[in-house]
């Protein structure tokens, strides 16, 4: 057998940049490139080999979660076909990097993260950064990667590397079984070196198959659809990564069946689609809340069925109501007791329309279905055109940089009240147009998200919609976009503090607690003194960003033109009001106190216990 002498920091980057995925015959690279922050843990080990093989890009990345959060929003804009390599150091930057690995492994988005380790000899302990445990000396701060990885591996010799790598591109290029992957490999012993089989090193291609369920499964399903009488799809992430959205657009515009999107799988319809009912649960549409309520069949494409998503397990009041699940995961297919077909949402699809050519709903429900897409589009074209005096109010800010974005344009949002007003009113005109990341919800996803979505979509416009408390949580990365000459446009909406958790707060009568950008009052010793003076403009234009500030929505349109010749990343800047919000049209299921001294509170525990009523197990 033939051997290459390589370091193990060598021969993994040998190995990941070999390996290619193929779907419906397209091929291409799995990994794009790493992104890293180099130290005393990883500098003399992967960065050395990382150093000599400049046909593998390397970014410099400013923090260690963002730059997970930017590869994971590079990959899901890639539809999970690509993605990037995440190196740390040993310690804090290795830690660092465990927000984004869950946010990976939640939205089932493959990333590969090799944190540097302590010595796997053992001799130089406690080295710098190193944790310590008086009952075993074969942990690391690194275990902690273990509850949020899809596969995790410690690599304490050379050969170790062999069996390790392959089974690491099984879980990222597998569908069903992606997310984050740890690679743990002590500092020592990436310096080491081994004569590694030049077999491991060839190319690699990494089928992604489109599998189908049991056939009497399916043939189940098809009579299920046929005897039902309300229909209605949940459409998910699973839609747009299977690339099924035009097999979907074909099948119910031919049946009729209404969809509803969740967070992932908004874009799955083009928003003028008959039979989209937009955004579905907590922050759904009237029309999407009630045609759940009372469906007889809800067929779930590639979805999870968070609590947003189900309104805390409320949506489906019928008593008669029954279940289909098509998703890659077999876990997800079996929820809310489903008949599960397990496997490829486009194949699947595509057989069930073909075996269902006869079928339609019925033409009231039909007609009924048109009537809330057309009466929901009015009510967002009233949101749109509001003319507020100043501070803005957020729903024009969005319907703004709607509408003057082109549909081959992305949004990127994570956190705060932004993303449910955006679920609600956002446009759609492409899959891939709206990109929220909302499993986690992780607050300083939003910039680091952008420059990914922009690094996997040069030609289109990024938008990052931004509150100030997410930008102020992790703002780094506008010096990577600069350095990348990745040009994004940030649009920063600044309400002084957390509104989405304050008007959260005052909806379980706590007021609002905690949630301003206050002073300390000396005279009540609590935050509610004047807001505090931060300098957002100032802030981005010392990472290089060009800034626009604007005082109201005439302005703000005409920064949207100016931002969009501007080559390198752009900033604009508008106060918006914090108490005017978007109309929601149910409730989310947040445990109030039992008991307390404030009515407030205890009436909104009475309203809480009442809405608990409508939770059903399905069985």
């Amino acid at each position: 057998m033939k051997t290459k002498k390589l370091t193990v920091g060598q021969a993994t980057i040998e190995f990941l940049k070999n390996q290619y995925v193929e779907r419906d015959g397209h091929q291409q690279k799995f990994f794009a490139g790493c992104f890293g922050i180099l130290g005393h843990g990883n500098v003399a080990g992967i960065g050395q080999a990382l150093h000599q093989n400049t046909d593998f890009p390397f970014y410099v990345a400013r923090n260690e979660q963002a730059m997970v959060h930017t590869a994971a929003a590079y990959a899901k804009v890639k539809n999970r076909l690509q993605t990037f390599v995440c190196t740390t150091s040993i310690g804090p930057g290795a830690t660092n990097m465990i927000t984004g690995a869950a946010a990976a492994t939640i939205n089932r988005i493959p990333v590969l993260l090799i944190p540097g380790d302590i010595f796997a000899t053992r001799q130089v302990a406690p080295v710098l950064q190193q944790l310590e445990s008086n009952l075993t000396q074969d942990i690391s701060v690194n275990d902690c990667f273990k509850p949020v990885s899809k596969y995790w591996d410690r690599i304490n010799r050379p050969e170790q590397l062999i069996t390790a790598l392959p089974e690491i591109m099984r879980v990222l290029t597998s569908p069903a079984e992606t997310g984050a992957v740890t690679l743990c490999i002590p500092q020592d012993v990436q310096a080491e070196s081994f004569d590694f089989p030049v077999e491991l090193f060839k190319k690699r291609v990494w089928n992604i198959s489109r599998n189908m369920p049991d056939q009497n499964i399916l043939s189940k399903a098809i009579a299920m659809i046929n005897e039902s009488k309300k229909p209605l799809i949940v459409s998910g992430g699973g839609t747009i990564y299977s690339g099924a959205t035009k097999t979907l657009k074909s099948f119910v515009n031919r049946t009729g069946i209404p969809v509803v999107e969740t967070f992932a799988g908004k874009g799955s319809l083009n928003y003028d689609e008959p039979q989209n009912l937009g955004a579905a649960g907590v922050t759904g549409t009237p029309g999407a809340i009630e045609i759940a309520n009372d469906a007889d069949l809800v067929i779930g494409i590639g979805t999870r069925y968070s609590d947003f998503t189900t309104i805390s397990k409320s949506a489906f009041q019928n008593p008669n109501v029954k279940f289909i699940n098509i998703n890659v995961t077999e876990f997800d297919s079996f929820k809310h007791s489903a008949l599960p077909l397990v496997g490829d949402a486009k194949s699947i699809l595509e057989v069930i329309d073909a075996r269902l050519s006869s079928f339609k709903v019925d033409k009231n429900y039909s007609d009924k279905i048109i009537s809330f897409n057309k009466s929901w589009d009015q009510f967002v074209s009233e949101i749109y055109t509001e003319k507020n005096e100043t501070p803005a109010f957020q729903g024009e800010v969005i319907g703004a940089v709607n509408s003057f974005s082109k549909p081959e344009d992305v949004v990127v949002c994570a956190a705060g009240s932004l993303p449910g007003d955006l679920h609600k009113l956002w446009r759609t005109q492409s899959p891939k147009g709206f990109h929220l990341e909302y499993g986690y919800s992780c607050m300083g996803y939003e910039i680091a998200g952008g420059l990914g979505a922009k690094m996997a979509l040069p030609k289109s416009e990024i938008y990052v919609m931004i509150g100030d408390g997410s930008y102020l949580m992790m703002a780094q990365e506008i010096v990577t976009s600069i350095q990348e000459k990745q040009k994004i446009t940030i649009v920063l909406l600044n309400n002084n503090g957390y509104s989405s958790i304050g008007s959260l707060s005052n909806s379980v009568g706590s007021d609002g607690f905690g949630t301003h950008y206050k002073y300390r009052n000396e005279s009540t010793d609590q935050l509610d003194g004047d807001y505090l003076p931060t300098d957002f403009v100032l802030n981005a234009q010392s990472m290089g960003a060009h800034v626009i500030k604007t005082k109201n929505i005439s302005e703000f349109n005409k920064a949207l033109v100016a931002a969009k010749s501007i080559d390198h990343t752009t900033l604009i800047y508008i106060d918006v009001d914090r108490k005017k919000g978007v109309p929601g049209f149910t409730w989310w299921d947040v445990p109030i106190a039992e008991v307390s001294e404030k009515e407030n509170v205890s009436e909104s525990y009475k309203k809480y216990i009442e809405n608990k009523k409508s939770q059903k197990y399905y069985l």
